[in-house]
């Protein structure tokens, strides 16, 4: 089974702020090129979840898991993205979608978060 990946982020008016998805999403397809890897945005940039979903079918993907790229579970996380999940699915029925939990709730993604900080003390603005 083809697998797709979603890598879904907020969203800013600033084009600059896309920057560090990108190398996440470039860093993943180097350790994994034969998975399909899309990222997109909430709100404010382009793609939005529907067209990366719509490349990734078209690209021959049979299941795809959307990761939210968000540190916390807000009202986008726990209303807004299920309804995209969900239009996705109907849209393409015979395609499994599925949801990860947040960045954000990974204890491996806040150690390295508290990594950071506590570097970050050792060598402020570098």
């Amino acid at each position: 089974m083809q697998q797709g990946l979603i890598l879904l982020a907020h969203g800013a008016r600033d084009p600059r702020w896309r920057e560090p998805f990108e190398d996440l999403a470039a860093r993943i397809r180097e350790k994994r090129p034969e998975l399909g890897v899309r990222l997109a945005f909430l709100e404010l940039m382009e793609p939005d979840l529907a067209t990366a979903g719509e490349e990734l079918v078209a690209s021959g993907c049979e299941a795809i898991l959307v990761v939210p790229v968000f540190l916390g579970q807000g009202g986008h996380v726990r209303e807004d993205i299920p309804a995209l999940i969900e239009a996705l699915r109907t849209r393409h029925s015979g395609v499994i979608v599925t949801q990860s939990r947040t960045a954000g709730e990974d204890g491996g993604v806040l150690d390295a978060l508290a990594s950071f900080c506590l570097g970050a003390l050792e060598s402020p603005g570098g």
